[in-house]
């Protein structure tokens, strides 16, 4: 198969980006065939007759909302395949679900008025039953792929339009059913949350006289592959629940204005468990302005263990949250804590940072996630032996249960992207038509993030309530409060002492 560029299309209110798709086929006459050796109608390699089908592929470049809407009806005729998955995950840039679902029910969807042209030369009962099955499968796909778009609390306007529509187009139809199971679902949420029963989250808010220092001693008598495990659950149950939409750089760009304090509200949710987990590893270091130097030490030692094991299971977030917290300025001034730190363990930490280095726009987690993202577990290379057995040792710890992992990468590299890609790309093009290669462009991020929402269902973990009661327990410091505990526990130490930080510069020069 071989592809050309056939140009663009020109239609009123839309343009398309053409390409010629040229397919080999094989094809022999009956006679004949068997006498040179061939079974049936085939003829033997030899002696084929090449042969080849051009065959043209639009796929929709910018266009009106209207085009765009009818397009759902018709890409996959024009064999642009993926378009209703680009355009259900991208739509809430440009249109709200409202507009586009009037606009598919009343406007296409109204039998009497529709002149779609793909149906319009059949008769009518043919382009009744064409063009019905086309608004089913778009609806069924939408239900399937972005069921949040139809919570609206209290009404759930759209929702119940779109019940209406099936019940006087589709009775009794198995997606009628669904909408009466999606609407009772959402009516019961709201039902729940109103009653207070729905307080499951990390975020969840802790009476102020529960909060709490972090005692050394219970912190230390759970294990680190606990505490991994732990976070990972916690940093899963929020990422399968993350809405691709919110992640839309026009969408979360504006999630600092006065009026959208509720906007994208479950990215906000995994943003909020990152720094939760950051300022608990803060709180356990700094909090207990008694400790030794070396018992601090164990501590920072401890969170590297359960960085590694994060490592293991393949959370990116969880993992980046502790390194963050560990590089931040009120740990990483603590120079002669940070001497106490075994040799082994320094270079575990070192290996863990580089994972997250801002070299060529953080290239290496990139790769490493995209290897990782549908891998069954982790591939670990160590440059230090000793780690490297220890690694291995654990992974096939994991191994040995036979429970596949998933992957929970760092919801900001996406965030990243899809902002700068909304910063780069127009919205609208001559004529103000949607730019749809933009949203083509969204999308490839966005897949990513569904990849990965879909691997998480591999993880089988269970919640330990002791650890998850601990750590909303943990008070969290300001960066202030941190950085005055800091300068408490360890004064401006000599300037000749490395702090791990810069040990790492340093060995990046020599080498």
């Amino acid at each position: 198969t071989t592809f050309q560029d056939g140009g663009e299309e020109v239609e009123e209110g839309a343009v398309y980006n053409v390409t010629l798709k040229k397919v080999q086929i094989q094809q022999a006459a009956n006679k004949g065939a068997r006498w040179l050796g061939g079974e049936g109608d085939q003829l033997p390699p030899e002696h084929t007759v090449r042969q080849y089908e051009t065959s043209k592929v639009r796929a929709i470049k910018a266009g009106t909302l209207e085009k765009l809407v009818e397009n759902l009806l018709t890409a996959f005729g024009d064999a642009d395949f993926s378009y209703i998955s680009v355009f259900l995950s991208t739509y809430r840039a440009f249109a709200s679900t409202k507009a586009v679902l009037e606009l598919l029910l009343d406007r296409f969807g109204n039998l009497e008025t529709s002149g779609h042209g793909e149906v319009a030369n059949l008769n009518s009962f043919e382009s009744e039953l064409v063009l019905r099955a086309e608004i089913a499968s778009v609806l069924r796909a939408w239900l399937d792929q972005c069921s949040e778009d139809f919570r609206e609390p209290p009404d759930h306007t759209c929702l119940l339009k779109l019940l209406d529509y099936l019940r006087n187009n589709m009775p009794n139809s198995d997606m009628e059913s669904k909408v009466q199971n999606l609407l009772k679902q959402f009516q019961n949420r709201e039902l729940e949350t109103a009653d207070g029963f729905c307080s499951t989250s990390s975020s969840d808010l802790v009476d102020e006289e529960e909060l709490e220092i972090s005692n050394p001693e219970e912190f230390s008598s759970f294990q680190d592959h606990v505490v991994a495990e732990q976070l990972t659950y916690m940093d899963v149950m929020l990422f399968k629940k993350v809405v691709p939409y919110h992640c839309l750089g026009s969408i979360w760009s504006q999630r600092d204005k006065k009026e959208n304090k509720n906007l994208a509200p479950t990215v906000r949710a995994t943003i909020t468990q990152f720094n939760a987990v950051t300022k608990c590893v803060v709180s356990t270091i700094l909090g207990t302005k008694e400790l030794k130097i070396q018992q601090r030490a164990k501590i920072i030692e401890k969170w590297i263990h359960i960085a590694h094991e994060c490592r293991i299971l393949k959370n990116f977030s969880s993992l980046r949250a502790i390194i963050s917290a560990l590089q931040s300025n009120s740990i990483y001034r603590l120079k002669t804590t940070w001497m106490c730190v075994s040799k082994d363990i320094m270079l575990m930490y070192e290996e863990l940072s580089e994972i997250f280095s801002d070299h060529d726009n953080y290239l290496t987690s990139r790769e490493l996630l995209m290897k990782e993202a549908t891998s069954k577990f982790a591939n670990l290379d160590s440059s230090e032996k000793e780690n490297q057995k220890k690694s291995q040792k654990r992974l096939q710890l994991q191994k040995n249960k036979g429970v596949m992992q998933g992957t929970v990468p760092y919801l900001g590299t996406f965030l990243t992207d899809l902002i700068m890609l909304d910063t780069a790309l127009q919205d609208y093009v001559e004529g103000g038509l949607i730019n749809f290669e933009k949203r083509r462009r969204e999308f490839e991020v966005i897949a990513q993030i569904k990849l990965l929402q879909s691997s998480c269902n591999s993880y089988c973990l269970i919640p330990d309530q002791k650890f998850i009661q601990w750590f909303r327990r943990q008070r969290h410091l300001t960066e202030e409060e941190s950085y005055k505990l800091s300068r408490e526990v360890e004064a401006a130490a000599d300037t000749n002492v490395l702090s791990p930080k810069s040990q790492k510069s340093m060995v990046k020069r020599i080498s």
